[in-house]
């Protein structure tokens, strides 16, 4: 029986292995010449592994790789700035040390949708200049630091739903020094993210206790005290800020965000033809692996989840029907784009084993795959072919992803 028919349809949706239940889907689909926008050469898999593998080697001779995840972008231009906020959060006990890991990553994931060529970010204590996921990432950690998200004065290091309330457009261009000279992509959608994480905070008790703050997950998720799987950590991501998207719907009514149709997607019951993503959620679970584990919790099943993004449209391994579409741009609920988004999902799958393989490392997390990886390969070759674009133009709303 389907995963479809043993649940009610939007914990179908929210499903890690619905995601590659559905993505398989289209790959097979597009196998099968029955796609309208794209062709695989897997013949060029080995390749693309290679190419990964090698920068992975680069990036960590000694394959000490850590997880993608948000705290690498608190890394940018070589500055412990996690060391900087512990620092900041000295004296504190584990517990609400965590908490404030965590309202950090909650708050700035959800400020990392695209932010376009055009913008850049500045950092006073630095003195550099960041741009795309960097620059929001640093720009996030310093409005964090100054309190930016924090109803206590008392209290800076933390995210309230009271203070997000009141986040407008105008607040969010201070602090990421957006303007019309410095244009930051979707920046009313992103204060409006943030104004309903602060109502999701409020409703979702269960999720987010009575300080309805991001930081409680430490308190409610961990079953054990001991171990927290990522599965549950997506599911509980998904079920506690599910009131904060509007892109679409699923069957039930209820919005999940990065869900879509696609008729290839397959399945059965009320989700037939539904394709989750969820590639903001997931970027959030796996970027709250290391406050967990800092914590002393250990995340299990790591590789539940899924890749979030890739190179194999620059590889060749995807290659478009119509190469007239790189010439136009696309919108974020467009058949082309999820359906990339789903090959890309279930064509990484069959690069891992063949990353693994080269590397010598058949443990290597998915995690650390993507950070060493997948992702950073896929950035290098980006910016050997474009100046760092990505290879199709999407209208991103500051959103989704």
């Amino acid at each position: 029986m389907s995963l479809a028919l043993r649940e009610e349809p939007a914990a179908a949706l929210k499903s890690a292995a619905t995601i590659r239940e559905r993505c398989r889907n289209i790959a097979a689909a597009a196998t099968a010449g029955r796609s309208r926008h794209f062709r695989i050469d897997r013949t060029r898999l080995d390749a693309t592994a290679a190419r990964v593998a090698a920068v992975t080697r680069r990036r960590y001779p000694h394959l000490d790789v850590p997880y993608h995840s948000r705290w690498r972008h608190f890394e940018a231009g070589g500055i412990d700035r996690k060391a900087e906020l512990d620092r900041a959060l000295a004296g504190r006990g584990v517990a609400d040390r965590a908490r404030a890991h965590i309202d950090l990553t909650v708050a700035s994931v959800l400020l990392d949708a695209g932010a376009g060529a055009a913008w850049s970010f500045v950092e006073a204590e630095s003195g550099q200049r960041y741009t795309r996921s960097e620059g929001l990432a640093v720009a996030s950690f310093r409005a964090f630091m100054r309190g930016a998200f924090s109803a206590r004065p008392d209290d800076p290091l933390r995210v309230d739903a009271s203070a997000l309330a009141a986040m407008d457009a105008a607040t969010l261009a201070g602090l990421f020094q957006a303007g019309t000279s410095n244009p930051l992509l979707g920046l009313g959608g992103r204060a409006a993210l943030l104004r309903r994480l602060g109502s999701a905070l409020l409703i979702q008790r269960d999720a987010f206790g009575d300080t309805a703050r991001p930081g409680a997950l430490f308190d409610t998720l961990p079953a054990t005290r001991r171990a927290v799987s990522a599965s549950t950590l997506l599911e509980a991501l998904l079920d506690g800020l599910g009131s904060i998207w509007r892109s679409v719907s699923a069957p039930d009514g209820v919005p999940l965000g990065d869900v879509w149709r696609h008729p290839h997607a397959g399945g059965s019951g009320p989700t037939a033809g539904w394709v989750p993503l969820h590639k903001l959620s997931q970027w959030l679970a796996y970027s709250l692996f290391e406050p967990f584990e800092w914590a002393g919790i250990t995340v299990t099943d790591r590789d539940h989840l899924t890749a979030l993004g890739g190179l194999l449209l620059d590889t060749g391994v995807l290659q478009l029907v119509d190469a007239a579409a790189l010439a136009r741009t696309w919108d974020v609920g467009d058949e082309l784009v999820i359906e990339w988004r789903a090959l890309t999902v279930a064509l990484i799958d069959e690069l891992l084993p063949r990353i693994r393989a080269r590397l010598g490392a058949p443990a290597l997390p998915l995690a650390c795959i993507l950070e060493g990886g997948t992702w950073a390969a896929g950035r290098e070759l980006a910016a050997e072919l474009r100046a760092g674009d990505p290879p199709l133009s999407i209208d991103s709303d500051g959103t989704v992803f």
